[in-house]
């Protein structure tokens, strides 16, 4: 299963999902859904924006984690 740690890197940053939704130019119902980890498919632009918004590598948005 891969995990978003969106929440993680919000929290971090101190940053609200509305203000991550306008720096990252997308829409603030799909960053809800990454939040919640209820999104089924993402974009690849939507992966980048988000990295460039937080200065991070694609490692510390998303994690896989093995099925048990």
């Amino acid at each position: 299963m891969i995990r978003i740690k969106l929440s993680n890197l919000l929290g971090e940053h101190k940053m609200t999902q509305k203000a991550l939704a306008d720096l990252a130019n997308i829409r603030p119902a799909t960053v809800s859904k990454m939040y919640y980890e209820e999104i089924k498919r993402v974009d690849i632009k939507q992966l980048n924006n988000i990295c460039k918004v937080f200065d991070c590598e694609i490692s510390e948005l998303l994690e896989y984690v093995p099925d048990k």
